[in-house]
């Protein structure tokens, strides 16, 4: 997948979201996500906030108060400008084009964290925002080999991931299957539906 095909990816992801996000109401807006702590609106805004970070002197006062933790400054970050934020909606609409990026990361992360994010918010509410596999695939191959934050490779050693919608295979061992997209929620550390005999391994 080139940059291009990336971008494109992440573009319709977030458009994905804020379409839903019209049709939420307060109450839903916040309830719990699939990430432990966040209301699907904070989510929303982490996802809004990635092309518009705080600049660097920004980033070292929430560091400051995160007191060095990662997490918190993500939460708390996006908690603030979540409760800010009147119409998350129109928020992550203005800037779902963008490519602008925090110096911290780069467009393969914000692949698989939109396409991660978009089912934080949708699947609790018992909604869907699809993804093509392929676009999955891509992401979680990136997961897998990453390392931080996720240790996937280390957490899920001793089975095999097998894609059932795609081509994607990952690990040796017992077999653990489901769409790809499953897998990479499972890779990510969420709830996810799959299957086989490899599960009494995790």
């Amino acid at each position: 997948m080139d940059v291009d095909q990336h971008w494109r990816i992440i573009a319709e992801q977030r458009r994905a979201i804020a379409h839903l996000l019209t049709t939420l109401t307060p109450q839903e807006l916040d309830s719990p996500s699939l990430c432990e702590g966040w209301r699907i609106r904070d989510v929303a805004a982490h996802v809004a906030l990635a092309p518009q970070p705080p600049g660097p002197l920004g980033m070292l006062r929430e560091a400051a108060r995160a007191r060095g933790s990662f997490h918190r400054l993500n939460h708390d970050i996006a908690v603030r400008h979540a409760d800010a934020t009147p119409d998350p909606a129109a928020d992550l609409s203005a800037v779902a084009d963008s490519r602008r990026l925090p110096s911290v990361t780069n467009y393969r992360n914000i692949h698989y964290d939109v396409i991660v994010h978009a089912q934080d918010i949708a699947r609790p509410l018992g909604h869907t925002i699809p993804v093509d596999p392929t676009a999955a695939a891509v992401a979680a191959q990136r997961v897998w080999t990453m390392g931080w934050p996720f240790w996937a490779k280390r957490r899920l050693r001793g089975i095999t991931l097998v894609a059932e919608d795609s081509t994607w295979t990952a690990g040796s061992g017992p077999e653990v299957r489901g769409t790809t997209l499953d897998l990479l929620l499972l890779l990510t550390g969420r709830r996810s539906t799959v299957t086989g005999p490899g599960l009494a391994h995790l």
